[in-house]
């Protein structure tokens, strides 16, 4: 999707029978802005005419286990001696090698392995799944993504593509890098909710509102501080240092009493015009309303489905999203005839079911 949202031309191979995200492809965010072909990979006719695309693209990528495109034919030797400028990306959760790399797994076991789940959680719990976002997508999909346009800026002096072996484990690992370094040092209590920025400062933690909604608190600096205790109604002077973690506890407490006293919308009232570093935790369905975000177009609506608009932002090229998810297909015919295949051929190819167009 990042790719595609850049610019990139993205052509999307699914098999002869998938399935759309709840039956309706515009839902299918991640998907938007690609291309769609259908060819079976189970046939040599279809390993055939993806080496055929191969030869005029700039790169590939495939999330296989280890092993699984070189069986079906499409493997790093056999592209790069088709098209040494490839750059051939591969994500996977434990990597190319190493002892679990053809074991199961998702993101929850890669990012325990790399360090990454066990410092997510309150105090004195278990750990707390911080959703899929830290392998999948933040240590695998955007690390992928970065080393493939790392690659194709590399092809400019080289004149030769590569692998890029994207693991989720490893991403993870490296978004973890400056706290590695915090708990060596001794800045950092492997404990959960023992550190600042962590939930245990009552100064960087989230808060529930009379109406049941919440706010995030993230007051670090001295003169934020400041702002928030006097939103609060305290003065600073008849309270403990604000650095003083023996006082932390108690001071959550204070704060979670005297947040419960106002409605999410009373206490926006408050701090939406202050550098109190306070913020509404707003819901997923009420983000793309927020004035900020309107004001920056971070949403957008696509066939009918609000969305993250594009990122990051440039300031000459800007990205333009205009497609959502392409139908099963949609492409097939477009992207065949784009790599010279005569129309009788391509009627030839959908007959004997190697590849499939809308009408089948």
């Amino acid at each position: 999707m990042f790719l595609a949202d850049l610019g990139a031309t993205v052509i999307r191979v699914e098999r002869p029978v998938g399935g759309m995200f709840n039956g309706i492809p515009e839902l299918d965010i991640l998907n938007r802005g690609k291309q769609c072909i259908v060819v079976d990979l189970k046939k040599p006719e279809g390993v055939d005419t993806i080496l055929r695309l191969l030869d005029d693209a700039d790169a590939i990528f495939e999330g296989f286990r280890p092993g699984v495109i070189e069986k079906l034919g499409l493997g790093p030797d056999v592209c790069l001696a088709r098209n040494q400028k490839l750059v051939f990306g591969r994500m996977t959760g434990w990597g190319q090698d190493g002892p679990m790399a053809q074991r199961a797994g998702h993101d929850i076991n890669y990012i325990a392995l790399s360090g990454a789940l066990h410092p997510v959680g309150l105090k004195g719990q278990r750990p707390t799944v911080p959703l899929n976002l830290v392998g999948d997508f933040g240590g695998g999909g955007l690390m992928l993504a970065l080393g493939m346009v790392s690659a194709l800026l590399e092809v400019r002096s080289s004149g030769k593509g590569q692998v890029v072996d994207a693991a989720m484990v490893d991403g993870s690992a490296t978004l973890m890098a400056s706290l590695f370094g915090a708990v060596q040092a001794g800045f950092w209590k492997e404990e959960r909710g023992s550190n600042m920025v962590d939930s245990a400062a009552h100064f960087y933690d989230t808060y529930e509102t009379s109406d049941g909604e919440h706010m995030a608190v993230g007051a670090i600096e001295p003169k934020f501080y400041s702002q928030l205790l006097a939103g609060l109604g305290l003065e600073r002077a008849e309270l403990p240092e604000q650095m003083d973690m023996d006082s932390w506890p108690a001071m959550k407490e204070r704060f979670a009493e005297l947040f419960k006293r106002k409605t999410q919308a009373e206490w926006r009232e408050v701090f939406d015009d202050t550098d109190a570093c306070v913020s509404p935790v707003l819901r997923m369905s009420q983000a793309k309303d927020h004035p900020h975000n309107n004001a920056r177009e971070s949403f957008i609506e696509l066939d009918g489905v609000y969305q993250p608009n594009a990122a990051p932002r440039f300031s000459r090229t800007a990205p333009q999203v205009s497609a959502s998810t392409a139908k099963l297909g949609e492409h097939t015919r477009e992207v065949l005839a784009s790599a010279g295949l005569a129309e009788a051929d391509i009627n030839a190819l959908i007959k004997a079911g190697v590849v499939a167009g809308l009408e089948g």
